[in-house]
């Protein structure tokens, strides 16, 4: 459970930093038949689907070493699936990545077009 809210903090963290730097949340923890994604969002025209990766240190890595292929793959199918929902096949869309390192003070690194 611990983990869950840690989880859930990371992307509250998240979607702050965002709406900091002027995007527009659009949609937090959207889920279809395929999977999720932590954030969507609109910066400038385009719609950005974010991955949202935390650890409360490096010892098991990189929160971004946590995204491979399987993950980014998925993220993609999750992504046009809304896209055909939302009738937005043809609007750009990106994915970008943010990590979260650590709790109190927390670091945060946010890398756009990450894959």
């Amino acid at each position: 459970m611990e983990h869950l809210l840690y989880g859930k903090k990371n992307e509250a963290l998240a979607t702050s930093y965002l709406k900091k730097k002027g995007y527009t949340i659009i949609e937090n923890n959207y889920k279809n038949k395929i999977g999720e994604i932590d954030i969507i969002a609109k910066y400038n025209n385009t719609i950005v689907f974010v991955e949202v990766k935390g650890r409360m240190s490096r010892k098991f890595g990189d929160p971004l070493e946590a995204i491979d292929y399987r993950k980014q793959n998925k993220i993609r199918m999750v992504a046009t699936m809304y896209l055909k929902t939302k009738g937005l096949l043809e609007a750009p869309c990106r994915f970008d990545a943010i990590s979260v390192l650590g709790d109190t003070d927390a670091e945060i690194r946010h890398i756009e077009n990450a894959f």
